[in-house]
């Protein structure tokens, strides 16, 4: 069975401030984009990756790619108006009748080999698994800027990526959700018509999602401690 990689890399970043869209920007000489597709170029159990890019910046993306000689890119796709339409536009790209598929968030640079050989073994047990990492802080429900609960930190999780799923399963969620966008990941697809249980995979605390300037000085200093060390597994 095939391990396909979704990279999806079709957001417009505004929040990071910046006059690109933030998987072009540079960290340690290279853009974010590229530091994701080598993570998953190198791992030895992905066969094929998928790149999915905002339809305006589609040109720029395939020079990075063209330099980079990356042999497991197989598509690069333009992306929806939503998360949710480029997730769909990159699954239903996958024509195998069955595979396992992580679907990975460009802007999270730092994803660790163990962490996609992880979310792989967890598709031989399980039809879906999500990577994440304990609360360390107490999350607050709001209604209206005033608190309605305060759920026990125990109980929860950060969500990260990617969010892996056998691809039948992904693509009947997909299916069943056309023309809701209430949604703003593919687990909680999965969740909503009751699918199938969502495994927890172990994340990491540099398995960090690039969103706002103050990430950017964040990313570098990651960048040089795993290079100073060695450490990208």
């Amino acid at each position: 069975m095939k391990n396909y990689g979704i990279i999806l890399a079709s957001g417009t970043g505004s929040r990071c401030q910046n006059n690109i869209p933030k998987q072009f920007i540079k960290i340690g000489n290279r853009t974010i984009l590229e530091h994701t597709i080598d993570i998953f170029e190198k791992n030895q159990e992905i066969d094929d990756i998928i790149v999915v890019i905002a339809p305006e910046y589609k040109s720029l993306a395939e020079k990075i790619l063209r330099e980079n000689n990356y042999k497991k890119i197989t598509k690069l796709l333009n992306g929806g108006e939503t998360r949710k339409e480029s997730s769909y536009i990159g699954i239903h790209s996958i024509e195998d009748n069955d595979a396992n598929v992580l679907i990975h968030d460009c802007a999270r640079p730092f994803i660790t080999q163990k962490i996609i050989l992880d979310c792989i073994d967890s598709l031989k047990k399980y039809d879906a698994a999500v990577v994440a990492i304990p609360s360390t802080d107490t999350i607050l429900e709001v209604e209206n800027n005033i608190i309605k609960n305060v759920p026990k930190r125990v109980n929860l999780k950060l969500a990260q990526t990617p969010q892996c799923f056998k691809l039948s399963l992904i693509k009947r969620a997909h299916e069943l959700a056309k023309g809701n966008q209430d949604f703003t990941d593919d687990c909680g697809l999965v969740i909503k018509y009751n699918l199938a249980d969502i495994h927890i995979i172990e994340g990491s605390t540099e398995n960090i999602k690039i969103t706002y300037p103050n990430d950017i000085y964040l990313a570098e200093r990651i960048l040089e401690l795993r290079k100073n060390n060695d450490n990208i597994e």
